[in-house]
């Protein structure tokens, strides 16, 4: 980095603290698992994943990253069904890009998946895509790791269909069967994800809780935060609609 250009810190994210914006990269902080991640990367990129390219360590010691332009599709959320679509094929393109690769038991992951046999982002979420006309580009991989299809499609799932608190049923039911279709899941996939959703929310709200009683941060604050509640929330809110996404997952 040159004497001239500024850092501009960069909003949105709650579990990495310190990233920020130097001209056409980003900047982050150098994890135990960063050198894993960015060969991840790097084979996407090699099979045809738009992803961010990455550049190794800067003077700091931090990894290097091109910045991807656009809009945070979190801010423009809940999406349209036909951009639900297109995500959900994205999230296919990526998992089946994944498949070959070594998924090591000692690659550490936040909410392990049972049985992990593909190597998955973990945290594909609205909060995590960034939109840019017809470009859609997942960023934030730093919680990359072993994990499986429907674990990682579960949570997907619940992001870009919205199934959050207070969101209209019928609406959320068609952007389910959105995504679902452009993923185009299998009858195995549509008939485990309803419960998959369930517990992959009860996951993070026990993650969140755990994290809160043991001081682990920023899970802990973040619980405190409001975080909690809300996944408490989202898992009332699939549990009670169960029958629901299950209708939109078979028709």
């Amino acid at each position: 980095m040159t004497g001239d250009e500024q850092e501009e810190r960069l909003e949105g994210g709650n579990a990495t603290e310190g990233v920020v914006r130097v001209g056409d990269t980003v900047r982050k902080p150098w994890l135990p698992t960063t050198e894993r991640t960015i060969g991840y990367l790097e084979t996407l990129r090699e099979r045809g994943i738009d992803v961010p390219a990455t550049h190794g360590r800067d003077e700091r010691g931090r990894l290097v990253l091109n910045y991807v332009p656009g809009t945070l599709a979190m801010d423009v959320a809940p999406l349209g069904t036909d951009q639900v679509w297109r995500v959900g094929r994205l999230v296919r393109s990526i998992h089946d890009a994944s498949v070959g690769l070594p998924v090591p038991d000692d690659w550490p992951v936040l909410l392990p998946a049972y049985g992990p046999d593909l190597l998955c982002h973990n945290d594909l979420a609205t909060w995590n895509l960034i939109i840019d006309g017809d470009r859609l580009v997942f960023i934030d991989w730093d919680g990359a790791g072993p994990s499986t299809r429907l674990w990682d499609l579960a949570y997907a799932a619940i992001a870009f269909a919205h199934l959050f608190p207070g969101a209209d049923v019928a609406e959320s039911a068609e952007r389910l069967a959105a995504f679902v279709d452009g993923y185009g899941a299998d009858r195995g996939l549509r008939d485990a994800l309803p419960a998959t959703m369930i517990d992959r929310a009860q996951a993070m709200h026990d993650l969140l809780r755990s994290s809160h009683e043991t001081g682990r941060e920023p899970w802990g604050s973040m619980y405190a935060e409001g975080h909690g509640e809300h996944w408490h929330g989202t898992v009332e809110f699939i549990r009670a609609h169960e029958r629901h996404w299950r209708t939109a997952l078979v028709d």
